[in-house]
């Protein structure tokens, strides 16, 4: 059976203290890479494969935009996104639905409650249940199927491996990180899901971030990487993690399921974080500290970054313990 990294070629990367006692540990692997395809620093077995989760988002929305999808603005940033669920994010989903002359009910992403508090009660006092524009994925979906309208394409198979819009995306999955698809599963919100490396992981993410200054790139990765940056709010919500690091550091930041985490700085220079154990509470820290490792950024630009990113370790509601760099990161900074 395939198999993403072992545990035997993984290496610690964070732990967690809780009153001076090392309570958990993340062992797991991370990349970073050079603007010219470079490796910088490897951590753990890069060369494994992983299933990048909703990391792969932006590659994903650039296949909708290379099949003649018009998005613009907070658009290309939600067909990226992890969303919250608020009313913006699902107000832009359902625009996007409309222009395809489609409604929510055409999406095939799981009907699901908003991580927005706010509009999570409003459902329930409006006694409306789970929607689908709410699930975190439905931006995509929305690209997806705008595709379709625009093409010509059957809108209830999409997600079927050989749909000729999943077959676009594993063409620019390929492109972008430089390797052929390992193997294809099923994502959490139904679309398939192909398995590379890191290494190649990090590759795509660092030809994605320069695209705005590179004047070869393809002009639609460029619309990709500006408009998450753009619109930041868009690609998971106000306060969030990858949203707040794309606010105060100008990198692009996209998360996966499972314990994965992408980073890409302008100049192309991009990191790609596993988990072995699934858990990302601590992808952000080990991110963006191998970035500044590298020089990629300023180390006293994180500092304020990662107060607001990294949850604190409570005891009785009151901080009793932090998430820590392991020594193999720890290491990297001398």
């Amino acid at each position: 059976m395939p198999e993403t990294i072992k545990a035997a070629d993984a290496v610690e990367l964070a732990a967690v203290e809780r009153n001076g006692f090392i309570e958990s540990r993340h062992l797991g692997a991370a990349v970073v890479m050079a603007s010219d395809g470079s490796v910088v620093t490897a951590l753990g077995d890069v060369a494994a494969p992983i299933f990048p989760r909703s990391a792969l988002k932006p590659f994903q929305a650039l296949a909708a935009m290379q099949s003649g999808v018009p998005l613009r603005g907070a658009q290309v940033a939600l067909a990226c996104a992890s969303h919250v669920g608020s009313f913006d994010h699902m107000d832009v989903v359902d625009g996007m639905l409309k222009a395809a002359g489609l409604g929510p009910e055409d999406l095939r992403c799981p009907p699901a409650w908003p991580q927005d508090e706010e509009s999570r009660a409003w459902l329930v006092r409006t006694e409306r249940n789970e929607q689908r524009l709410a699930f975190n994925c439905s931006g995509k979906h929305a690209a997806f199927l705008w595709a379709c309208t625009e093409n010509g394409w059957d809108t209830a198979t999409y997600l079927d491996p050989n749909h000729p819009l999943q077959r676009r995306v594993m063409e620019v999955v390929s492109d972008y990180t430089g390797e052929d698809v390992r193997h294809l599963a099923v994502d959490g919100c139904g679309a398939p899901v192909p398995a590379v490396s890191l290494t190649g992981l990090a590759r795509a993410v660092g030809k994605l971030a320069k695209a705005p200054g590179d004047r070869n790139a393809d002009a639609r990765a460029a619309t990709v990487a500006t408009a998450m940056l753009d619109y930041p709010w868009a690609v998971q919500g106000n306060g969030r993690e990858n949203t707040i690091v794309m606010e105060e550091l100008g990198i692009l930041a996209k998360l996966g399921a499972e314990g994965v985490m992408v980073m890409g700085t302008d100049t192309g220079v991009s990191v790609a974080v596993k988990m072995l154990d699934g858990n990302g509470r601590a992808c952000s820290l080990v991110g963006l500290t191998l970035l500044a490792a590298a020089g990629a950024i300023d180390a006293e630009q994180i500092a304020p970054v990662l107060e607001k990113v990294v949850r604190p370790v409570l005891g009785g509601g009151q901080p009793v313990g932090k998430i820590r760099l392991a020594s193999p990161v720890m290491a990297l900074l001398d």
